[in-house]
């Protein structure tokens, strides 16, 4: 009844609001008045004129949006503020812009400042949800009640799915969060953090914190179920720990729960989420988690059904937005060739509004950004369930591309999430989620790999026919959604699960052909502005072709791709590829997240060398030099970065890996080769493969060093020169020495004498030539004669002495340089001290400069000891060394036998013979020199004068005449004590000839130990003169002789012996690969090495299934993946000799079975024959009989 009345009130509130008269007060009250009387009538059912509840609806826009009116205001005013409103310098509307942007400059400040603050109180707050009964003292009610908080909050979640969904939305973000690893905190974030940490904890933070969190999860998964590196919170937790604490709390159920039972699209989206947190990694432990979930708990049915529901919802949506963008494209395509029509003034009015836009440009973006941003803010707070990607939505409001997804459907979007969480259950090749994707073994089994690549075929429009025209369907907006969707079929395949591969390929859609037109075709007009998006696509179909043939012994798929795919078009795209990275790297160098035109390129390359076994045309076009023209250095740059091995798999079999050649690996020096190729010892199997597998470490170290000393490019120059400052020093040492040994002791008197003019010119000019030829033989050959020319040159210059400083100091610098090379070279500083005291190469150098430094500062004496080099320099005299050194411990023995012999004989002469000991001395003549007058020299006088005086006596010089010898030669007896007569057998004995016996007295006949005598000289004789010392010198022979066969040997071995298999050469011979190629492409040695360090710098969630293979067993050092006297070459030699005796068997199995059917049809016609030939007998033999008797029977009675 008062419907009227509160219809004419409504109105008169309408007339007021619009009204100029009312101040900003009072018209806040009236659309208060307004907005409280619309609310009564639609609570009670009042009917309103269509007309006033238009104008209701719009007040309520308008009241929302003023935020973008005030947005909006700034660029309003810009606009109208022209030369014809300018205000002056300093103007108040200068004085608003200028505090704005001040104040956005101090907010900014702010955030920066205090960023690492937020995110240090942030990661205390995650620490307090894990244990939060630490905030209360021990054995106190509430500690007791807030135990298992998080399990706690996670059994509530289950409930809040119906009523609080808010809430629920809000937790399953608040663990989500949880998960998320920041960045290393700044010096102040990790300050705050302990305090609020030593606050809230107190001591029961180091051991209650964690200990709960580290003592049960901190042990690493293996085969890379952990993250890759030292992903650790501030707290010393990994990520990989706190993954297992939240699903040892039931995250991982609640996932799968959510999941099944929620109708909401937001929580779903958060539920999603949450799992691809708890997954993020490839953490082993979390899928097995979700594995026992969904088969032991039999949710499995319902939760892919869910699943499987969502991607057939969104392909639905795809077919009907592409249906749409078709008819736009036709009406867009229409329009633009009315435009063409347009007359020419029409033209010039289009023109001239161009250049007002183009002058009004920056103002309009910077309007359209903060109305974008204003409207985002407000939509998110009139329905919530809008934001179905998380919280990155805030920051897409602002940005172009989120402002393209919000075209797209929720049902469309959800499908990243859903298949970035379908790529992690099966990441790091986990078989059993890999077929459980495929086969649940329920009632109702639900394929989702053949959704996956049926949502590919969708949404890169093949279901209308048109493969070609994909840069109309893939667009910048939807682009990730068809990256992840190559990257989850590639997780479903790689391993190998042979069962998803061939379930990908055999597939009823054209899925084969869409990957391969991804590869093969432009996409534009994506291609002309996003180039690095479409590289990324064409890399992820690469990849996902090679995961579809990967590690299969069969053709069948291969066969497959060959079929829709030509190998000239193949080919032609690699070279456009390393084309276009020739012109980025020439243009800017990409940044790291950027995929490189050159790495696509190499993918596609190594598709077409994995497809070219299958492929003779294609084999043939990957040559370089097929096609001078154009492409040959593409194809030579992918060949020389591409590197194949063979491997064992554990079932015994024997696959062929290609991959691309990490770019460290070009660090390696060839010094580094060379040593280990002649150096590395086989094991008691006669393999190298050990020896070499431990060095790996250290080669892969010295390729870090010398990428790193490239960023110094002297101390690289000096030790790339690191073999001609060894013989500069070599060779200076030898010239030092020379000098030395001609002209020593040095004197100021010219002991090197006086060169005539003559040979001093000749001298200068030697010297002009030798320079001369330094610059045309820099190696030693030039480098010796100059040295020799200017050390002459300067001994007869400046003297003897100053010449060898000179030299000394040049030498010991040299040294200097040459250590600072090797340091450089070999990066002996970065190992670590212990390795530094170690390395004997780096002492021996450090003590050579010390012995320059003596020679220098000390005496002269010391440079011979630098000779000593030559022993280090040549393999040869090292060898002839280690002919003494290798039996030492032998020929010790054998000196101790004999030592002990020589005191056995000294005791039988002391004994018996100690009379016969008796041999001529010649004592020193008395030092004191006389000269021809027969006086004596000054020297000797003050000798005698000095001793004289020490020893109190009186000095008396005896007369001495000129050529009077003062004493005689004396006899003395040797053999008094034991010592003596061992002293004289050891130095007597064993230097003569015959033995101790040649130095012994000459004793006669008639003497009564004439014959004990001749028994003692003959036994010393043969046993230690004969025997004892040949067995010293048979030992260092042998030992020599044993040398230099195993020299001869190993030479042997390099030259005929594969490094890796062991296979000697004549294995190969008539075989189709030879034994060079077999070292060289099949098992080289540095490939092996090569694959060991792409293993290391790879990301393990990026590993294929070799790889992961290798990785596992080399984290074992298990060897057993290198192979052992095989090779596949031969093995499939093998089996083609096999299959042609089959073959042949077979053949002449069909011609005995010919032969054999035609003998039985001859027999079969034979007895036909032999058949008929009876029945005619039979036949005629019954019809004579029949006449016979009818004869018989007609005759006359006789």
């Amino acid at each position: 009844t008062h419907q009227p009345v509160f219809i004419q009130l409504l109105q008169s509130a309408f007339r007021i609001y619009n009204c100029t008269w009312p101040n900003p007060a009072q018209k806040s009250s009236v659309e208060s008045c307004i907005k409280t009387l619309a609310e009564v009538a639609k609570n009670r059912g009042i009917a309103i004129p269509v007309d006033l509840d238009s104008q209701v609806n719009t007040l309520f826009m308008k009241s929302h949006s003023n935020m973008v009116q005030r947005a909006a205001m700034g660029w309003r005013m810009s606009a109208r503020s022209g030369p014809r409103f300018k205000e002056p310098l300093g103007g108040p509307s200068w004085d608003y812009r200028n505090i704005i942007e001040k104040l956005q400059d101090v907010v900014a400040s702010l955030e920066e400042q205090f960023s690492p603050m937020m995110q240090a109180e942030f990661s205390v707050l995650v620490d307090v949800l894990h244990s939060p009964e630490l905030l209360f003292p021990e054995g106190s009610d509430a500690r007791i009640r807030c135990g298992a908080f998080m399990s706690k909050l996670i059994n509530h979640t289950k409930r809040l799915m119906e009523k609080e969904e808010k809430l629920c939305i809000k937790i399953l973000q608040t663990l989500r969060e949880m998960l998320d690893k920041k960045d290393s905190f700044v010096e102040e974030g990790s300050n705050l953090r302990k305090i609020l940490l030593n606050r809230y904890f107190k001591s029961d933070y180091g051991s209650s914190i964690n200990g709960p969190l580290s003592g049960n999860y901190g042990k690493p998964m293996p085969s890379g179920g952990a993250f890759s590196g030292q992903d650790v919170d501030k707290s010393g937790v990994s990520m990989h720990d706190i993954q297992c604490l939240l699903d040892k709390e039931g995250a991982s159920e609640l996932v799968t729960d959510v999941i099944v039972s929620t109708k909401n699209d937001r929580i779903f989206s958060e539920a999603i989420l949450l799992g691809i947190a708890l997954l993020e990694g490839g953490n082993t432990q979390i899928q097995y988690s979700f594995y026992q979930q969904l088969n032991e708990r039999k949710k499995s049915e319902k939760f892919f059904k869910v699943l499987y529901d969502r991607m057939k919802m969104a392909q639905q949506e795809i077919r009907s937005i592409v249906t749409v963008n078709t008819i736009d494209l036709s009406s867009k395509k229409k329009d633009d060739e009315m435009d063409m029509t347009v007359s020419t003034p029409k033209k010039r009015v289009r023109d001239s509004n161009l250049h007002l836009k183009e002058g009004m440009k920056g103002q309009l973006t910077e309007a359209s950004t903060a109305t974008s941003k204003a409207y985002c803010v407000y939509r998110r707070e009139m329905d919530p369930e809008i934001d179905l990607i998380g919280p990155g939505s805030d920051a897409g409001c602002t940005d172009e591309k989120s402002s393209e997804e919000m075209t797209m459907s929720p049902a469309i979007v959800i499908m990243q999430p859903i298949l970035r969480f379908l790529q992690l259950l099966c990441e790091n090749h986990n078989r059993e989620l890999q077929n459980f994707l495929r086969s649940q073994n329920n009632k109702t089994n639900y394929n989702l790999v053949c959704e996956t690549l049926q949502f590919l075929d969708c949404i890169c429009g093949s279901t209308t026919g048109g493969l070609g025209l994909l840069g109309l369907y893939i667009k910048e907006k939807n682009v990730a959604l068809v990256n992840q969707t190559l990257e989850s079929l590639t997780e479903y395949c790689q391993g190998p699960c042979h069962e998803n591969q061939t379930c990908i390929a055999t597939h009823e859609s054209n899925g084969i052909d869409i990957i391969i037109a991804l590869i093969l075709n432009d996409i534009n007009p994506l291609g002309k502005y996003r180039m690095d998006l479409v590289l990324q696509l064409k890399n992820n179909a690469s990849k996902l072709l090679l995961a579809i043939m990967e590690s299969r012994h069969d053709s069948e798929n291969a066969e497959r791709v060959l079929f829709n795919m030509r190998p000239r078009e193949l080919v032609d795209v690699m070279k456009n590829a390393y084309n276009q990275g020739l012109e980025s790297d020439q243009e800017e160098e990409n940044g790291d997240d950027s995929i490189s035109p050159k790495d696509v390129g190499h993918n596609i390359y190594i598709l077409a060398h994995q497809l070219a076994r299958h492929n003779k045309t294609l084999q043939h076009m990957l040559k370089p030099g097929v096609d001078p023209e154009e492409g040959d250095e593409a194809l030579k740059y992918y060949a020389n970065h591409t590197a194949q091995i063979e491997i064992v798999r554990h079932d015994r079999t024997m696959e062929q890996i290609v991959f691309p050649v990490p770019n460290i690996c070009g660090f390696l020096t060839h010094e580094s080769k060379c040593r280990v190729f002649n150096t590395t010892e086989r094991d008691e199997q006669g393999s190298k493969v050990n020896d070499f597998f431990q060095q790996t470490e250290d080669l892969y170290n010295e390729m870090k060093w010398q990428k790193k000393i490239r960023n110094n490019p002297a101390l690289f120059w000096f030790s790339r020169q690191i073999s001609l400052w060894g013989s500069i020093s070599f060779n200076l040492a030898v010239f030092i020495n020379l000098a030395v040994a001609l002209f020593y002791p040095f004197g100021d008197d010219g002991d090197e004498g006086t060169l005539s003019p003559l040979f001093s010119v000749l001298l200068w000019i030697a010297v002009a030539i030798c320079t001369s030829l330094l610059f045309f033989f820099p190696k030693p050959v030039g480098i010796r004669p100059f040295l020799v020319s200017v050390m002459l040159r300067s001994i007869y210059t400046i003297g003897l002495g100053p010449t060898l400083i000179l030299l000394g100091a040049a030498n010991l610098c040299n040294k200097i340089v040459f250590l600072v090379s090797f340091v450089g070279n070999r990066g002996t500083f970065t190992r670590g001290y212990r390795a530094v005291i170690m390395d004997m190469a780096f002492l021996y150098h450090v003590a050579y400069v010390l012995v320059c430094m003596l020679g220098l500062c000390v005496h002269e004496f010391f440079y011979s000891f630098l000779l000593f080099d030559l022993v280090y320099r040549e393999e040869t005299l090292l060898n002839v060394i280690k002919s003494v050194t290798r039996n030492g411990r032998s020929i010790i023995l054998t000196a101790v036998l004999a030592l002990i012999l020589v005191y056995l004989f000294s005791i039988v002469g002391f004994l018996f013979l100690k009379d016969d000991f008796i041999m001529d001395v010649e004592r020193l003549k008395n030092r004191t020199s006389v000269t021809d007058s027969g006086t004596i020299s000054t020297t000797s006088l003050t000798t005698m004068v000095d001793a004289c005086s020490r020893e109190n006596c009186s000095p008396t010089v005896p007369a001495v005449k000129p050529g009077e010898d003062s004493d005689e030669d004396e006899i003395e007896r040797t053999c008094d004590t034991l010592l003596m007569c061992i002293v004289t057998v050891l130095n007597q004995g064993l230097r003569n000839g015959g033995g101790v016996g040649d130095v012994l007295r000459k004793p006669s006949k008639d003497e009564p130990l004439f014959a004990a005598r001749v028994v003692y000289d003959l036994l010393f004789y043969f046993i230690v003169i004969i025997i004892v010392l040949n067995l010293i010198f048979g030992v260092i022979i042998d030992t020599f002789a044993d040398l230099r066969s195993e020299k001869q040997k190993k030479e042997e071995i390099l030259k005929t012996t594969c490094f890796i298999c062991g296979l000697e050469r004549d294995k190969f011979d008539n075989k189709t690969v030879s034994f060079e190629e077999h070292i060289k492409s099949e098992h080289n040695m540095w490939h092996y090495l090569y694959f060991i360090v792409l293993v290391r710098v790879k990301d393990p969630t990026e590993y294929t299934g070799p790889e992961s293979y290798v990785a596992q067993m080399i984290a074992e050092k298990n060897l057993e993946w290198f192979p052992r006297m095989r090779a596949m070459s031969l093995v499939s030699n093998e089996g083609d000799s096999e299959q042609n005796e089959i073959r042949n068997l077979q053949e002449r199995l069909e011609s005995t079975m010919i032969l054999v059917k035609q003998l039985s049809s001859q027999l079969a016609e034979l007895k036909e024959q032999m058949t008929e030939q009876r029945k005619n007998k039979q036949r005629l033999g019954f019809l004579g009989s029949n006449a016979a008797a009818h004869v018989n029977h007609h005759a006359p009675p006789h």
